[in-house]
């Protein structure tokens, strides 16, 4: 079994959220009759990929990157939890849209502490590719000369950049300012 039929099949659960059919498979990786595919199915069960039920039909185990998603945790009053899996996320795609325009950066410094982005952080970045950020957006900036993460902010015609720190102030830029990417998210191992 080649590693993109597998691909395939695990590429079209994340994309409708269901296993794919028979027939679907046999589009998916171009096979010509059932048999073949009922044998690539035997050897994803086989590999641990996925698994039948009594009744044949196909459910994911747990895919490379995914982890289950429990619930809610309550972060106010302590309530009762009832652990079950609701979903199975795979953290790439939660925080990575497109692998190829995504980047991690380690955080240095303390300007961006109120927005919870804290020193020796990761930020997930994604390049802006020359659109113009929305207001509030998180950005990685060159703003003359130097490389700085702020808020996006406007004020009139007059651009900014805006730190969470109130010991910092605004960055108004004098020479050039160059968005190079939005900040996605944030990484942080305890």
């Amino acid at each position: 079994m080649s590693d993109s039929h597998k691909d395939k099949i695990i590429g079209f659960y994340r994309r409708y959220k269901r296993m794919p059919g028979y027939q679907e498979i046999m589009d998916l990786v171009g096979f010509k009759s059932k048999n073949a595919v009922y044998k690539l199915i035997n050897k994803l069960v086989a590999e641990g990929v996925v698994r039948k039920d009594s009744k044949g039909r196909l459910t994911p185990n747990r895919l490379a990157g995914e982890v289950p998603m429990l619930g809610l945790v309550e972060a106010g009053i302590p309530s009762v939890a009832d652990e079950s899996v609701l979903d199975m996320m795979s953290l790439d795609e939660y925080l990575i849209g497109g692998k190829e325009s995504t980047y991690l950066l380690e955080v240095k410094g303390d300007s961006m502490i109120e927005a919870g982005i804290r020193e020796k952080d990761l930020v997930v970045a994604v390049k802006n590719n020359g659109a113009e950020p929305k207001l509030g957006d998180i950005v990685i900036a060159e703003v003359d000369g130097g490389w700085t993460m702020k808020y996006y902010r406007k004020k009139g015609a007059t651009i900014y950049l805006e730190p969470a720190n109130k010991k910092y102030k605004p960055i108004y830029p004098q020479e050039s300012l160059n968005i190079a990417a939005i900040v996605k998210g944030v990484i942080r191992k305890y």
